[in-house]
Formats: C-alpha cells, structure tokens, sequence
C-alpha cells in the first residue's frame, strides 16, 4: 500500500473527503519527523514506537575493491512495532495486560 492508496483507505474508513485525508496524514508525519529529529520519542499504543538511535563510527568495507573506509556516526530513525500490531500481524489476539 503506498501513501495515496492509505489515504483512500482513510478517507472512506474516517468518511471524509481525500483531501481531508490527505492533510490529516501528512500533519501526522510531518508531526512525528519533527519530533523524532528534535530526539523525542512518539509512541502510539498499540501500534509502535517512533525514536532515533545513534549509530557509532565504524569501519567498513568497500565491496568493489575489499579496501576498508571509515562510516561516520549518524543519528538514524528507528520504529519499535507495538504489541498489538505485532500480535495482529502473527494472526494472534494481543494478550491482555494483568
């Protein structure tokens, strides 16, 4: 499913307008990068967790010659998949918290 058929799939489950949909959609990502960046967290119960991680400088390894190159440190994002939509995607019922 890419971006333009998850709106349709928006707009007729929310029974609104596409271009409702579209905006709606587009502020939540905007939301989430912008809060990732900043190095907050966005944790939607259920469905996941939003976060970004530190990646350590580290030697790699040019696949065309073998001939080792330096990979910098970087900050990357990271998406932690929640209980329910892990469960949901396995076919199983999320367990109910005790």
């Amino acid at each position: 499913m890419n971006k333009s058929e998850l709106i349709e799939v928006t707009a007729k489950a929310a029974d609104i307008s596409k271009a409702a949909a579209e905006r709606a959609l587009s502020a939540i990502i905007d939301s989430v990068v912008k809060a990732v960046a900043k190095g907050d967290t966005v944790t939607l119960v259920g469905f996941g967790t939003f976060k970004s991680a530190k990646r350590a400088a580290r030697t790699g390894k040019n696949p065309k010659t073998g001939e080792p190159l330096k990979i910098a440190a970087t900050t990357v994002p990271k998406f932690t998949a929640g209980a329910t939509f892990k469960a949901t995607v396995a076919g199983k019922k999320a367990a109910k918290k005790k």
